[in-house]
């Protein structure tokens, strides 16, 4: 199990490196309320892959002026094809991200990061 890493550009000068957290099936993330966070994801593994975020404080929530409950306990999906990069605003899941973070579904060819601010 890995903690996904976080690169805050703001805080270096000139050029730095991007460290990617190589996935295992069985990660983690570090949301934080208030910072802008956005979790990239890599597959250069043979398979497209659905990756899986998770907080396992997540069940349903009510979105204003839909009226209807949504449930979030099976975590936000990222599908991602092979040989692609996607992205998720995490300030745009907050519901999928209360209480721990897991991210499920990653492979040894797989790799995140998150990028702060």
């Amino acid at each position: 199990m890995a903690l996904i890493s976080s690169l805050n550009p703001a805080t270096t000068v000139g050029s730095h490196l991007v460290v990617k957290t190589t996935l295992t099936g069985a990660d983690t993330l570090t949301y934080k309320p208030g910072v802008k966070q956005t979790l990239y994801v890599q597959n250069l593994s043979a398979s497209p892959l659905a990756v899986v975020i998770d907080g396992n404080g997540g069940t349903t929530v009510t979105p204003g002026n839909i009226g209807a409950t949504i449930n979030v306990a099976t975590g936000y999906t990222i599908n991602v094809p092979v040989g692609e990069i996607h992205r998720v605003s995490l300030a745009n899941i907050t519901a999928y991200l209360k209480g721990v973070v897991a991210v499920t579904g990653g492979t040894a060819l797989t790799y995140a990061w998150i990028q702060e601010g």
